[in-house]
């Protein structure tokens, strides 16, 4: 029992240290690491708490605490009568696949967007990217401008920079192609999940160019939205920058 005797290491190292974990956070940090290794895929059913209890020495209740917390945090969905899943991005849920996008119709009703590819170009990272992203500077770099249409509108314009070592092999080509979230598509081509992202907002202006391609008067009022997304062990592998038009939506926040 490989894993029994990483417990116990843990627990003798806890008790000794001034960060003392609980049993159940690290019954967590293990389920994670099977995550973040590939021996659970997104979309695939993990162990039983049973099994995994077994196999991790633990009573099943810690087991328990601990997929709760993953779930309560989309690591894991739970199906009633099925078993407990790793969340996908590809998940036939609206709101699981689109769980990042926070842009709502006033109707209330979440719509697929589509997405239209504007530009796609490779480059080596300047200070910002370098920084953010967490990679050298002048490490190769993918940059992608595209906007999204609902109901047909275009409402969003995206500017998104990837680190160019993790997503070797996208293409225009393969945005193109895609019919579904582009999260979904770097999941499924490249392996990489995006389990949690930080917002910055504020209000902005349109200038000429945006205007035009949102289909508004210059100076019109948008939301700007940088994201950066991270993926298992808190890295970072998505910096963007997007444009919102709200005269027909509005940026859903849930709290608590």
């Amino acid at each position: 029992m490989i894993f029994c005797g990483a417990i116990r290491f843990m627990l003798q190292e806890s008790h000794s240290s001034p960060t003392f974990s609980p049993l159940y956070r690290q019954i967590k940090s293990l389920i994670l690491q099977g995550l973040e290794s590939g021996e659970w895929r997104p979309g695939e059913a993990i162990p039983s708490e049973t099994e995994l209890a077994v196999r991790f020495g633990v009573s099943q209740g810690t087991v328990r605490k601990a997929i709760d917390e993953m779930a309560a945090e989309n690591l894991l969905i739970r199906r009633q009568g099925k078993g407990t899943y790793v969340a996908s991005h590809n998940d036939a849920d609206q709101r699981a696949k689109f769980r990042f996008l926070r842009l709502i119709p006033e109707s209330g009703t979440l719509d697929s967007p589509q997405s239209q590819p504007l530009e796609f170009w490779r480059a080596k990272a300047g200070q910002e990217a370098s920084r953010i992203l967490g990679i050298k500077l002048g490490a190769p770099i993918t940059i992608i401008r595209r906007l999204l249409k609902f109901a047909a509108k275009p409402v969003v314009i995206d500017e998104i920079y990837l680190p160019g070592e993790v997503f070797v092999g996208l293409s225009l080509e393969m945005l193109q192609e895609h019919r579904g979230s582009f999260y979904g598509l770097l999941e499924s081509q490249f392996g990489v999940r995006m389990i949690r992202a930080e917002e910055h907002l504020r209000a902005v202006a349109a200038d000429r160019a945006n205007a035009a391609l949102l289909a508004v008067a210059e100076g019109t009022p948008l939301l700007s939205v940088e994201r950066v997304s991270y993926t298992y062990g808190d890295r970072p592998v998505e910096w963007r920058r997007g444009l919102y038009l709200t005269a027909e939506h509005y940026y859903l926040n849930e709290l608590g």
